[in-house]
């Protein structure tokens, strides 16, 4: 098994079984659109984003918000995903997985269109994956390592194998990639990727293509998008999407003020207070792909304490994490559950954020032997609890920028109500993983974890045993019945098995208590209340507020 979340592994199957494809797995029905009385069909709308254009090419947009921002109307994979993060067939008509899991045999929409008229083939398919697996790709290492150990084979134009050197079943998300145009692309070398001018005038396969380009003094200040006539599914109710780039977050919400734009997202929490205020905007709000928690170095021999599962949830259950979401997040967050994001297929339902009960959490540690010293005073320096003259005390280092500090701040004030003394210790973001985390030389920290660009929950990075040393498990947590069922549920792509294994592995964790879920962020967008035919799920990437633009359209007086 691989250390990485996107590491995989492959091998080979026959075609036969490709008829099973149009009913296994078929896309759905293209139906025409419906506006009510009060809508109307066509109008455009005009959204800000803070930044400036790079490359429109969904091989290079990794580093750029605004990038991918754009590319998500622009591009399409063989992959796309329902509102719980579940694949369905988007450029692929459907697909077939090999009985020993290894071989993904798709199928191609025959339909499918690039904006310039061109059939979308399997040389497209094996264009885009081929550029990735060059050594020389300009994009994320890690990318371009695990694809490197897939065989791609192009059956015939419409049908195309994956073959991996082992079972991963996170593996359908990795064709979620926006696909590139062999045919004006032809010849390119991944190292040259960049320097094209395709990346300012692309030609992609999804519901929105490239108009022009706004710009003011030789700079680009903003594009304009145009419903694509080739677009294979639902066509869009506005005509137009124009983007203007503007370069802060200050200067975006004055245009939506003014009336300058009608959308922006990824609002502060004051911005969110006054945006509520203004009668011509409403205000949608959806879970972002980030999970923040204390981790506790649970093989840390100089605070054995971390071993003891009730010391962990009294120290979780004395956090009143509404409080602080409050005081430091203007109440833009809400309590984790569980290591896995909710609204998710993977997700257990019945699970609920632990409660802040502090005098149980004290009862939990008078269990466990740590006790308070007779007579001491709560906020004085001597009411610490000790067992066997070993006091409950330790550091939490966290990342130095305001918003990490105040929540440290407000965290040691909870703790040291119950008892525990804490030291903070601030130091910065890279710091924070490259002399902390890695080498596993921290008692508690206050980190974020980022679970963006792919649905597939795939927790074992983070949890297994096998990366407790030199992977992404930082608390050192060696236990087989949670490492478990997450080795089975990477292998073994059937969705009901892998949703039932992740439950398991849920409770088990909600029971061990082996980090401290803190809760999970949401992303503001505000909007013009014109705009109508919204609807905002959880979110991958904040590009997915925009997945359902094709449905939105304008209103019209009453």
């Amino acid at each position: 098994m691989t250390k990485y979340r996107w590491q995989i592994l492959i091998a080979v199957l026959g075609v036969i079984v490709i008829l099973l494809i149009l009913v296994i797995q078929k896309a759905p029905g293209v139906r025409p659109a419906t506006i009510g009385s009060r809508g109307i069909q066509g109008g455009k709308y005009t959204e800000a984003l803070v930044g400036h254009l790079q490359r429109l090419n969904p091989l290079l947009d990794s580093g750029n918000q605004v990038d991918r921002d754009v590319d998500h109307l622009i591009y399409s994979g063989l992959v796309g995903f329902d509102s719980q993060g579940r694949p369905i067939p988007d450029l692929a008509q459907g697909w077939v997985i090999s009985k020993d899991d290894l071989t993904y045999t798709v199928v191609l929409r025959k339909g499918a269109r690039w904006q310039d008229g061109t059939p979308v083939t399997s040389r497209d398919v094996l264009f885009t994956f081929g550029l990735v697996q060059d050594p020389n790709y300009p994009g994320p290492a890690d990318l371009g390592q695990m694809w490197r150990q897939i065989k791609i084979q192009a059956r015939d134009e419409y049908t195309v194998s994956f073959t991996l050197p082992e079972p991963y079943a996170p593996f359908l998300d990795f064709l979620s990639q926006g696909l590139l145009p062999e045919h004006l692309l032809a010849g390119v070398k991944a190292q040259e990727l960049a320097g094209q001018t395709f990346n300012i005038a692309p030609v992609g396969t999804g519901p929105f293509r490239l108009d022009h380009l706004i710009t003011v003094q030789n700079q680009i200040t903003g594009v304009v998008l145009s419903s694509s006539a080739d677009y294979y599914g639902n066509k869009p109710l506005l005509n137009e999407v124009d983007f203007l780039y503007f370069s802060s977050l200050d200067s975006a919400f004055q245009a939506l003020r003014t009336g300058q734009v009608m959308g922006l997202g990824g609002l502060t929490p004051p911005m969110v207070e006054e945006a509520l205020q203004l009668p011509d905007l409403q205000l949608f709000t959806a879970r972002l792909p980030d999970l923040s928690l204390v981790l506790l170095n649970l093989k840390n021999n100089g605070d054995p304490f971390f071993g003891t599962r009730e010391v962990r949830e009294a120290l979780l259950l004395s956090l009143n994490r509404e409080r602080i979401i409050n005081l430091a997040l203007a109440g833009q967050a809400f309590p984790a559950a569980s290591p896995i994001l909710p609204g998710t297929w993977a997700s257990d339902p019945t699970l609920s954020p632990a409660p802040f009960d502090p005098q149980q959490a004290a009862e939990l540690l008078d269990g466990a032997g740590w006790q308070l010293p007779t007579g001491a005073a709560p906020g004085t320096s001597a009411y610490v609890r000790a067992n066997n003259n070993k006091a409950l005390q330790f550091t939490l280092v966290y990342s130095d920028d305001p918003l990490h500090t105040r929540i440290a701040q407000l965290i040691q004030s909870q703790w040291a109500e119950i008892g525990a003394k804490v030291t903070l210790k601030g130091v910065s973001g890279s710091d924070l993983l490259t002399d902390y985390l890695q080498p596993r030389s921290y008692d508690a920290a206050l980190v974020d974890f980022d679970l963006s660009r792919y649905p597939d929950p795939d927790p074992y990075p983070f949890w297994h045993q096998t990366q407790a040393t030199s992977g992404q498990n930082y608390s050192q947590l060696d236990d087989s019945s949670i490492s478990e069922p997450l080795e089975m549920a990477r292998t073994n792509p059937d969705p009901t098995t892998r949703a039932q294994l992740y439950v398991t592995f849920q409770d088990r964790f909600d029971y061990e208590v082996p980090a401290l879920l803190l809760w999970y962020p949401t992303y503001a967008y505000a909007l013009d209340t014109n705009i109508k035919g919204i609807s905002l799920g959880p979110l991958t990437d904040p590009s997915e507020r925009l997945s359902t633009l094709t449905q939105w359209y304008l209103a019209t007086s009453p």
